[in-house]
């Protein structure tokens, strides 16, 4: 089972390593959400590839992809579709958001009322327009992308649409060397351009329903819950991680483990997903925040401090 998912990720992380030079790990995390069926918000500054990831990573998969690029003046009907009276009856029209993939570029610059026309999406697998529910295909994700909230013209996100992303990353600049082999292969045809499926949309589905078959132990379960409450009663937090936050965490060290070949979860797995799961889903308190404490440093602190299970 786990030697499946192996290949499959593997495949998909050098198929995307083609395009994107030195993203190995972005690609991983990513496919890890994925994988545990869930969404992705990548947030770094513009031009460090954001973008071509989400891209690459769902014509890799095989998925049906669409992208819409979120404005202000971005309407929630433009996201999910309307109905149109036509010929003596109304005939609704889908939006982008009827998708597998849906890639919401800059979703930061968007108002707060179509943020919560995407929750929906996000949170229950449907779209409610004019008193119809009606389900969106499957598999579904957004994977979103966002400039820092400092950058001009952004609206910080609602923190119950941040829960809904199963986690959080940075793409972060290429290395000298990663640079240059960026700028000799986009000499000629980009290779997005080339870019063919390795994989099908039953693969994934397939991949998802074998994830949830790899194994916690009793007291790697402990060390989560441990860490998670921990992050409750930390004085530097206003609020901590929620119980879906818990699932989460769970749920991606699943698929983490797994595409590194292993039918268990390790410590390890949750050392290097915490910060990606938990971080967006705590705040700091203000008088924390002037001494310059990030959601990050909370974490990696505790993570410092939390006893790690050994094994016997």
């Amino acid at each position: 089972m786990t030697q499946h998912i192996q290949n499959f990720s593997q495949e998909v992380i050098q198929h995307v390593g083609t395009v994107l030079v030195g993203k190995e790990h972005a690609t991983t995390l990513v496919l890890s959400a994925l994988l545990a069926g869930g969404h992705v918000l990548l947030e770094d500054l513009p031009g460090t590839g954001k973008t071509m990831l989400a891209r690459a990573v769902s014509r890799s998969l095989g998925l049906d992809f669409r992208r819409i690029q979120f404005t202000p003046d971005l309407l929630p009907g433009d996201l999910t579709g309307v109905s149109i009276y036509q010929e003596g009856q109304f005939a609704f029209q889908s939006g982008p958001v009827f998708t597998q993939i849906l890639l919401a570029d800059e979703i930061n610059r968007a108002t707060p009322k179509t943020q919560s026309a995407l929750l929906e999406a996000m949170a229950e697998g449907q779209v409610t327009e004019g008193g119809h529910s009606r389900k969106l295909p499957v598999p579904f994700h957004v994977l979103a992308t966002q400039n820092p909230v400092e950058q001009e013209g952004t609206y910080r996100l609602p923190e119950a649409q941040l829960d809904r992303f199963l986690l959080k990353l940075s793409v972060g600049y290429p290395d000298p060397m990663q640079e240059i082999q960026m700028l000799e292969r986009l000499v000629g045809l980009h290779p997005i351009d080339a870019l063919q499926p390795v994989t099908t949309p039953e693969d994934l589905l397939k991949a998802q329903q074998e994830v949830k078959n790899i194994r916690l132990t009793a007291d790697v379960r402990d060390y989560l819950v441990r860490l998670v409450q921990a992050t409750r009663t930390h004085p530097d937090l206003t609020f901590g991680a929620s119980p879906r936050a818990s699932l989460a965490l769970q749920s991606c060290t699943q698929a983490y483990a797994a595409i590194h070949g292993r039918d268990f979860v390790l410590p390890d797995d949750l050392k290097v997903l915490a910060p990606h799961v938990l971080g967006h889903r705590v705040q700091v308190r203000l008088e924390a925040r002037l001494r310059g404490v990030t959601p990050l440093q909370v974490i990696e602190r505790l993570l410092q401090e939390l006893p790690v299970p050994v094994e016997a």
